[in-house]
């Protein structure tokens, strides 16, 4: 019975990588209806080259300091064809595919940051930074979070009551992403434009509302993928992470239609932002838990979006901070609350582990931020020059708009 047993949880953790390597065209075509026209293919080429990179540098050096294993071994050996004493690649490519799976995860940090920099940021520049990030950066914070590196999980037990709890990555994917972008997008400066000389902001309208609503689209279908086959077998598998996910989403929907009276940039973002708080506690919180934590998230999103852009002047074009690494702060804290068997949940988990270990997280990620993006800044330039930028960077950059045969018929 083991061999099947294996195969199908082969196949599982398979299907939750495919789910969320798609997500990552949600976060290309989110990108890509909200910034100007003269900025999408750079939207593009970011995403799937940050993939490419990210899932390089995760292989050769991230999943080794997270996980302590590497994949140098011959084939038969990291398949699990080969018995090696202590068995640590699994059989049939357990290992391998649980690779994918999280390097999946590893690849979204980029992907966050990129829809905070968007319309201004050097090309090359950012693959350095996705190579740090991906290979150092993200992997020591996950290998704490998830694999109990250097002992903090451990003293987290015995001095606050029970070991951090993220489950799905409010913190260890999302924050941290959403952190690590509000330091660049800071470093960067604002876009051209973007407030008048008395610091009142201007509008900068979305290039496409379908595009925007298909990323949103593709992201909420790949996150339960991202959520539920997080239990990494099919004996662990729970329908209750499904459902959880299910309701913090059209609670963050709601939240955003009302509070952000009926604005489709907001509700589309409200499901992503209800998505992202749920992560840490999925697998834990009641239902009617989840729709309040997803609830919340969209409204802080809504209100944290408007008092980032327009009174902190901060211009993080997608809202990458307040969705990411605000929700996701509010999702790690929130898991220490509804995850409370008195409120419903399964228990587990402390308010005071929760607070801190969230708060590490984001504390770190800022200042990892502030380290990687610094010293590209201060080395090789981070930002467009005034003439790019003005041109836009499909141009500047990649030589070719996004309607190419339009541009010929105009000129």
């Amino acid at each position: 019975m083991s061999e099947p047993l294996t195969g199908g949880d082969v196949f599982f953790v398979l299907l939750g990588a495919i789910l969320v390597f798609a997500m990552h065209g949600g976060f290309a075509f989110l990108e890509v209806g909200t910034v100007r026209s003269k900025n999408q293919v750079n939207a593009l080429v970011k995403i799937i080259v940050d993939f490419a990179l990210s899932t390089l540098a995760y292989f050769f050096v991230g999943y080794t300091i997270a996980y302590g294993l590497n994949f140098f071994g011959p084939a038969g050996v990291i398949a699990g064809n080969i018995p090696v004493e202590g068995d640590p690649y699994g059989k049939q490519g357990l290992t391998l595919v649980g690779f994918f799976f999280l390097a999946t995860f590893a690849a979204a940090i980029p992907a966050i940051i990129s829809g905070g920099i968007a319309e201004r940021a050097k090309f090359w520049p950012q693959c350095f930074a996705t190579l740090a990030i991906v290979a150092v950066v993200y992997p020591l914070f996950e290998g704490i979070a998830w694999n109990g590196n250097y002992g903090i999980q451990a003293w987290f037990k015995s001095a606050l009551g029970a070991e951090f709890h993220d489950f799905a990555g409010s913190i260890v994917v999302h924050a941290v992403g959403g952190w690590l972008a509000l330091a660049a997008v800071l470093l960067l400066g604002v876009r051209k434009g973007r407030y008048d000389r008395n610091g009142r902001p201007i509008g900068i309208p979305p290039s496409s509302i379908p595009w925007l609503a298909l990323g949103s689209w593709l992201l909420c279908i790949g996150w339960f993928g991202f959520n539920v086959m997080t239990a990494g077998s099919l004996s662990s598998v729970s329908g209750l992470i499904a459902l959880n996910s299910l309701m913090a989403m059209i609670g963050g929907i709601l939240t955003a239609l009302v509070v952000g009276r009926n604005d489709p940039g907001f509700i589309h973002n409200g499901a992503l932002a209800g998505l992202v708080a749920v992560c840490a506690g999925s697998d834990i919180m009641h239902p009617i838990g989840s729709l309040v934590v997803g609830g919340a998230a969209g409204a802080i999103f809504v209100y944290m979006f408007n008092i980032c852009q327009n009174k902190l002047k901060i211009d993080d074009v997608l809202g990458v901070w307040p969705l990411h690494g605000l929700c996701g702060l509010w999702g790690g804290v929130a898991a220490g609350v509804f995850g409370l068997e008195s409120l419903g949940g399964l228990g587990g988990v402390t308010f005071a582990s929760q607070v801190v270990g969230s708060l590490l997280g984001a504390a770190y990620a800022l200042a990892a931020g502030f380290v990687v993006y610094g010293v590209l800044k201060q080395t090789l330039g981070i930002r467009l020059s005034e003439e790019d930028e003005h041109m836009g960077a499909d141009l500047a950059i990649h030589k070719i708009s996004s309607q190419p045969e339009q541009d010929m018929t105009r000129h």
